[in-house]
């Protein structure tokens, strides 16, 4: 009994001593938690502040502007006359780098694998960054995971042109002229997949006309022909047509911009003839690569807005035939997950096989 007493004494004392340990470990280990929760505050702080500064004080050294087109392309114009308005702006020269090859794909692949330190800018465009994920069987990037958005520098619009001789004058004269006539009308492009061919591509599924396509080696050798009376119709990019709309040697029907330009006013868009809601544009953006400290992005974002909104750089805009539609970060972002479904789906109904 008293064996048993004593048993049940200790284990009373012990029980005590265990609910004293528990709770000074409970004590330390709260003020264990409540440290490590204000260090890690701390260090957050610290983290933040450092990126802001980093991001005022952006760019420290030079900057490279990947073009994933060759040197002299309308493109490679664009970026280098903001890069020599940022280089001016920053006290920091902004390189212009073409990487060219196909559809722009070769820049975008080698931007994707560059340094999140916001020193690689990348020139997005429709091909590279809209198009080619549908059009290509294996791309060595992710347009949505690899790059983020910064802003939409401009479009080009493309327009539908004619031979001279051709009957129909006006768009929707030509889409009954088509309609009479199925298969019988052949228009001229560049390379499968081009903007311009996927523009006519899906201006025949929006109309539902039947036109056989020819490709050319570029736009210029297609526009040749259509003004030798070759072939009859072709899309084309309004800088590069515009003398020879001007110069009567081709008629051209309609822009495919949703509102007319200032240099062709007389000629109607698709949108306001045949097909409300139509538009095909050629667009060019600027991105960096994912991970790209925010703060960066955001500097950049306003020091483009700021020189794209420049006199001269609206003039020269106007003079090649380049709509400035400013957009914010997210709205850029929008704009080209549109642009890749929308392009994603005309490959898909074209039938256009996969590269």
């Amino acid at each position: 009994m008293n064996q048993k007493g004593t048993r049940k004494s200790v284990k009373l004392e012990d029980s005590g001593a265990n609910r004293r340990f528990l709770t000074g470990l409970t004590e330390v280990s709260t003020k264990y938690q409540t440290l490590i929760i204000a260090s890690m505050k701390l260090m957050a702080l610290t983290c933040l502040f450092a990126t802001t500064a980093f991001a005022q004080n952006y760019p420290i050294k030079p900057v490279r502007y990947l073009v994933p087109f060759p040197a002299a392309a309308s493109p490679d114009i664009i970026a280098r006359l903001i890069s020599e308005r940022l280089t001016h702006l920053w006290g920091q020269q902004v390189v212009v780098d073409n990487r060219a090859g196909a559809g722009g794909t070769l820049g975008a692949a080698f931007a994707a694998k560059s340094p999140a330190d916001g020193y690689t800018l990348f020139q997005c465009n429709i091909a590279s960054s809209a198009i080619a994920e549908s059009l290509y069987a294996k791309i060595p990037y992710d347009q949505q995971r690899d790059f983020a958005p910064i802003a939409l520098i401009g479009k080009t619009p493309n327009v539908l042109v004619v031979h001279p001789s051709m009957p129909a004058r006006t768009v929707r004269e030509f889409v009954a002229y088509a309609k009479a006539n199925p298969g019988k009308l052949s228009y001229g492009t560049s390379a499968a997949g081009s903007s311009q061919q996927l523009a006519m591509e899906y201006f025949k599924l929006t109309t539902k006309i039947d036109v056989m396509s020819i490709a050319y080696k570029g736009a210029p050798q297609a526009l040749t022909d259509v003004m030798a009376g070759q072939i009859p119709v072709s899309v084309q990019s309004a800088p590069g047509v515009l003398s020879s709309i001007q110069s009567r040697r081709v008629r051209a029907l309609a822009v495919m911009s949703k509102t007319r330009i200032a240099q062709m006013p007389d000629v109607p868009t698709v949108h306001e003839t045949v097909a409300p809601g139509f538009e095909s544009s050629s667009w060019y953006g600027l991105c960096a690569p994912t991970g790209t400290p925010v703060t960066i992005l955001d500097k950049v974002h306003a020091d483009l807005t700021t020189v794209l909104r420049m006199p001269d750089m609206q003039q020269r805009f106007t003079e090649m035939v380049v709509e400035y539609t400013p957009t914010h970060r997210d709205e850029f972002a929008q704009f080209m997950r549109t642009e890749t479904a929308r392009w994603a789906r005309v490959i898909k109904e074209a039938g256009i096989p996969k590269q």
